[in-house]
């Protein structure tokens, strides 16, 4: 057995989450549900605001295409905070990666370039354009050793700048229909960006749970020295973690381009989508200190989020307490999840 192939166990306290190496196995499971008893309070509160809450159409229009996009973005982030990172510029990802392929793609009527690049090449750019920025972003943190915060801080604010100087603040349109597949089409009544999110979010787990590699996130985030150790690729790891997040907020922001038909001069940046990214997973028990986290969880995250969203526009609550509930809805969620969880889902000392 070569020195790369030796099981990431070898470390000692950076088993996987929910594999038993932190305790019973039913401790992992009560953390993953932690979020249940929230969910099923936030239902409750929903079907009696709204009789139209709990009807199919809403559920998966209303909530599930809503939060596809911001769900994959979540998936990303999540797997950069299990390496113990974190990325900032995500949410500029989200925006510029498609903003770029649409200025491609359209004519010079529609905001575009005017280039009427293939729809095809279009979606290519988009996800080279995310592993692009998770390149630049993990070679300066990881090799360069750049303060993370700041690293992604700075990609965050350049990322935004080209977003919008590219297309001179305007919005191109036009999106041709490949281009905008996946955020507009269905499958029945059940919207393809849910399906394609659903698909990212299980084989992001079953990879986390199964593959050496998955094993190798959680062992770097629990102890790096220790996985080093071990055997595992550290940097490398950490490297291709940047880039596989970078090209899922990437595909997050094609999905929402698809949907609303259009790549908006606020998309990612200006909407400040990396707080609710930030919040999903987090509530939904992804560590800040990395190494503790499932996508079950982070699942959770967006689709409370995604329904308390749905309630209040439902609600019709005025424009300028939105964000209050929000927040309280967010520490709420927090505090029942870490009484239902227990020490299993509390941070580190």
């Amino acid at each position: 057995m070569t020195q790369t192939e030796q099981p990431v166990e070898l470390a000692p306290g950076t088993q996987p989450e929910g594999r038993g190496g932190r305790g019973p196995a039913a401790l992992g499971f009560l953390r993953e549900a932690a979020l249940l008893p929230v969910l099923a309070v936030i239902l409750v509160v929903g079907a009696v605001i709204s009789p139209v809450f709990l009807t199919t159409d809403n559920l998966l229009a209303g909530v599930g295409q809503q939060v596809s996009a911001l769900g994959v973005t979540v998936v990303g982030e999540s797997l950069i905070l299990l390496i113990g990172g974190m990325d900032l510029s995500l949410e500029s990802t989200y925006g510029l990666a498609p903003m770029i392929a649409a200025w491609l793609i359209v004519p010079r009527a529609a905001f575009g370039s005017g280039l009427m690049l293939n729809p095809y090449i279009g979606i290519l750019i988009v996800f080279a354009i995310g592993a692009a920025v998770g390149l630049v972003n993990g070679l300066l943190i990881v090799k360069a050793r750049l303060n993370g915060f700041i690293v992604t801080l700075g990609m965050t604010v350049l990322l935004a700048g080209l977003q919008n100087g590219s297309v001179q603040g305007q919005s191109p349109y036009q999106l041709p229909q490949p281009f905008g597949f996946l955020g507009t089409e269905y499958l029945g009544k059940v919207p393809l960006s849910l399906v394609v999110a659903a698909v990212v979010f299980v084989v992001a787990g079953l990879f986390l749970r199964y593959h050496r590699t998955g094993r190798a996130i959680y062992a770097i985030g629990g102890n790096a020295e220790a996985a080093r150790a071990a055997g595992i690729r550290v940097d490398r790891v950490r490297i291709g973690v940047y880039v596989a997040g970078s090209m899922l907020a990437a595909l997050g922001g094609l999905l929402e381009a698809g949907r609303v038909s259009s790549v908006t001069g606020d998309q990612g940046y200006q909407e400040g989508i990396i707080f609710t990214v930030f919040a999903a997973a987090v509530i939904g028990g992804v560590s800040l200190q990395g190494g503790k986290g499932t996508m079950l969880g982070a699942a959770s995250g967006v689709v409370l989020l995604g329904l308390v969203q749905n309630i209040i526009n439902l609600s019709n609550a005025p424009n300028y307490w939105q964000l209050a509930i929000n927040g309280g809805v967010i520490l709420f969620a927090l505090v029942l999840a870490r009484i239902v969880g227990g020490e299993s889902s509390a941070e580190k000392g």
